[in-house]
């Protein structure tokens, strides 16, 4: 399984994805600050790798805190939240990762400094379990959306390296094959920074499954071909309504789905469902450097002085949704009540 990212002794390793597919080589991170600058930097990406990375980083800051009394480090681990916490504005999981680890320092706060070490970077360490076992557990569920062959459409990359391993959209992907099903993967380039010609394409020909990339704008033309029998993506924030903010270019992919009336799944873990979040309008969405757009592995490819944009994420409208697809089940239309009920489910359960 890729490791994409591991608690080890002398910090937590990450696979380096901006160097992928020409380079398979690690950064360990120390401090809290190294850990915020991987994620603003896209060394780690995902929404499930994101929030992992983020509870790691903060359980680096109290592991390696100076700090002689709980009231000297409550400060001290105040700001590893905040510097975390400032890192990329759209991916839910990410301030999901900063409340649990909080919720679990203030159950601590009365315990002795190195008892709240010890049980800060534990949960770190379960998170990063979690992760896996959720993974694993939609893709049971999501493997029966699958068609028995042909053609799957994803865009971006929702795999191992966007998670702890196994993936969303591609663990859904991963687990229809292992049941047997002739899956044949398109994989969207997504531009600007191609997470799936770089990132997507390399897992699945790691795991020996069929791909085939093509450009963003191809995407159409194959379903009209009817080389494309489902869609699967994954998702870096869900609102309570069922409106998905995915990679930039999601969005596009689900309307000229519901053109050629093919399905579209969206896989992500509960984690990623913003309950408190009604509708997708208020989702931020991250302006990232405008170079990922003008150049093209170094080069410059537009004219100077001309406007770019270059928003990472859009947010697709629920009616474009066929079935949102978690570790607690599949939930469909209409999604305020059956993410409602998955929440409520798990809430007794807890």
């Amino acid at each position: 399984m890729i490791q994409t990212l591991e608690w080890t002794e002398s910090g937590v390793r990450f696979i380096d994805q901006t160097k992928l597919p020409m380079e398979e080589t690690y950064v360990t991170c120390r401090t809290c600050d190294q850990v915020a600058d991987v994620i603003r930097n896209m060394v780690v990406r995902g929404a499930p790798a994101i929030g992992v990375a983020a509870a790691m980083g903060i359980a680096l800051g109290v592991q390696h805190s100076k700090a002689k009394t709980v009231g000297e480090l409550k400060p001290e681990f105040e700001r590893c939240c905040e510097v975390i916490g400032q890192t990329r504005p759209t991916a839910v999981n990410l301030f999901w990762a900063i409340r649990r680890m909080r919720e679990k320092f203030e159950a601590l706060r009365v315990r002795p400094l190195p008892e709240i070490k010890k049980a800060i970077i534990e949960e770190a360490q379960r998170m990063h379990a979690e992760d896996i076992a959720a993974n694993q557990a939609m893709g049971r569920f999501g493997a029966m959306l699958m068609p028995p062959s042909g053609g799957v459409l994803t865009h971006c990359n929702a795999g191992a390296l966007a998670t702890c391993g196994y993936g969303t959209a591609l663990g859904v992907i991963r687990a229809a094959v292992e049941q047997g099903k002739k899956i044949h993967v398109y994989a969207d380039e997504t531009r600007p920074f191609l997470q799936g010609s770089r990132l997507t394409a390399w897992e699945l020909m790691k795991d020996g499954i069929p791909t085939t990339v093509i450009s963003d704008n191809m995407a159409g033309a194959m379903m009209k071909q009817g080389k494309i029998a489902a869609i699967v993506v994954g998702a870096d924030r869900i609102a309570a309504n069922g409106d998905v903010a995915n990679k930039i270019g999601t969005y596009t992919v689900a309307v000229l789905a519901k053109e050629h009336d093919i399905p579209f799944y969206v896989a992500a873990p509960f984690s990623t469902i913003d309950m408190e979040m009604p509708d997708g309008s208020k989702i931020p969405i991250e302006q990232r450097n405008t170079k990922e757009v003008t150049h093209i592995a170094g080069k410059q490819m537009v004219p100077d002085g001309v406007a770019v944009e270059n928003p990472a994420f859009d947010v697709t409208p629920a009616k474009y949704v066929t079935a949102i697809v978690t570790e607690r089940g599949i939930a469909r239309a209409p999604y305020g009540e059956t993410l409602a009920r998955l929440a409520g489910q798990a809430a007794m359960s807890g």
